[in-house]
């Protein structure tokens, strides 16, 4: 299994911290073009209707994002091997990516994104179901590492209907495409690009930062120790206003570890989602439904507590890998109720058998919220938003916590249960063309799903350059 490595230094390289703002600042400036589509979509862009757009033939963007957090002591008359540590403490992460797309043939594009990392977590990243920095990675660490976060193919296949156009972005050419479209991506991707989007919460460079509320907190979507993946997707796309898309994707060859298995048989996660349009107070809304089902070497926590009884020893995951299925669903409501304002909702639940594999630990959660622009008080390119997340566990993890087992992420020696409910804000601020600065707050009541923990403060500032 692999975990954050405990000997990591906990104290953030100095050169970075420096270097991070003057860096976002110059490349802020650097800004020459459209800036891309928030986060780093491979999902579709909504065509603008009745436009024709010339297709590029190639194009480039980057990104660049600095978070820092700082957590505040908190109270807990015990800790565990997995705990949220209660003194106060300091995290950043650093982020830069490359966006590269070229035109192949008529419908056919490739893009590659090289990526460096950089980042000390809080905690070693243990200690909570919601963690609360979605830059954050499971491998993170104070050496800035370089690796290939996205190569894929997208072909395109126009099957009629009003012609329209799709702007230049991220990981997007500009170029036509019809109402009537089916869409293939195979290569390396990150299986959120494609499932689960939604417009006011999913991207932690520019809106919310918590796991539970830029994701459906139980979707233990497949995902390398980095949040990458390889496999396929395919997506129908219908002019009257309903998708279809399904996918499988390579899982690791350990909980949570960074080599994928590339078989795409023995291991893997499949997932199939239907996006319905629909009109309310005049605006276009979206619901997504999605299921999906996880094939992996996974432990169970009823075999684990049934093999430690009467053994006096605490229940362990590793002694009962083996091949099994995970199955889960989510629904997902994204929904404009102004010019400048939308809400919008999760709602997921895995079987919470066995142990997560490649997300987080959460069996069950809801969250949802409000994004307000800044028109109203003369700041249009300015937004505000708050989210609230419930997150939950099933009885199975409950007792096997309960028993002194340890998760992945969890493991306080003991559980006294309560839901884990989090309370996210932020206000990004658009300071130029290309930069914004955001503050963040969360509140985090019941850590870890234990009422005798927390509640835990954590404040943020991120900084966010893109061209």
């Amino acid at each position: 299994m692999k975990i954050f490595p405990a000997h990591l230094s906990r104290r953030r390289p100095i050169r970075l911290i420096l270097a991070a703002p003057a860096l976002l600042l110059g490349l802020a400036a650097l800004h020459a073009g459209p800036s891309f589509a928030e986060g780093a979509p491979v999902v579709q862009p909504t065509p603008e209707s009745g436009s024709a757009t010339m297709p590029e033939a190639w194009n480039a963007y980057f990104q660049t994002t600095y978070i820092w957090q700082k957590k505040r002591h908190f109270s807990a008359p015990y800790s565990g091997p997995h705990s949220l540590r209660t003194d106060g403490e300091k995290s950043y992460s650093f982020t830069a990516t490359a966006f590269l797309g070229l035109r192949l043939w008529p419908g056919a594009e490739v893009y590659y994104n090289p990526e460096v990392s950089q980042g000390v977590p809080l905690s070693e990243l243990l200690g909570l179901g919601g963690m609360t920095n979605g830059e954050m990675a499971r491998t993170a660490g104070p050496t800035l590492t370089g690796y290939n976060a996205r190569a894929f193919l997208r072909q395109t296949i126009n099957l009629g209907g009003e012609t329209a156009g799709v702007a230049s972005s991220a990981n997007q050419l500009a170029g036509n495409v019809t109402a009537r479209r089916l869409v293939v991506t195979a290569g390396k991707v990150a299986v959120g690009d494609i499932f689960d989007e939604n417009r006011y919460a999913h991207d932690s460079r520019s809106d919310f930062m918590n796991w539970s509320i830029i994701a459906h907190g139980a979707y233990d979507f497949a995902a390398d120790a980095r949040g990458y993946t390889v496999g396929f997707a395919a997506e129908y796309f219908d002019p009257a206003g309903w998708a279809l898309r399904a996918g499988r994707f390579a899982m690791p060859r350990e909980s949570n570890g960074l080599p994928l298995d590339h078989s795409l048989i023995t291991q893997h996660g499949d997932q199939v989602e239907l996006e319905i349009n629909h009109e309310l107070l005049g605006r276009t809304g979206t619901v997504k439904f999605l299921a999906f089902r996880n094939k992996a070497n996974m432990g169970s926590f009823r075999d684990a507590l049934n093999l430690a009884a009467g053994s006096g020893n605490a229940p362990d995951l590793a002694q009962t890998r083996e091949a099994r299925i995970k199955t889960g669903f989510g629904i997902n409501i994204e929904q404009p109720i102004s010019d400048d304002a939308g809400v919008f909702f999760r709602g997921s639940r895995a079987d919470g058998k066995s142990e997560t594999y490649a997300f987080t630990e959460i069996d069950n959660s809801i969250s949802g919220g409000v994004v307000l622009q800044g028109n109203r008080w003369g700041r249009a390119d300015d937004r505000i938003g708050v989210a609230l997340a419930r997150n939950g566990l099933s009885r199975d993890r409950r007792d096997y916590l309960a028993a002194g087992g340890l998760g992945f992420f969890l493991g306080d020696g003991r559980l006294n249960y309560r839901p884990e409910q989090i309370l996210e804000t932020f206000y990004a601020a658009q300071l130029c063309k290309g930069f914004a600065v955001s503050l963040n707050y969360q509140h985090i009541r019941n850590p870890a799903y234990n009422a005798d923990r927390g509640p835990v403060n954590v404040a943020a500032i991120r900084l966010h350059a893109e061209y």
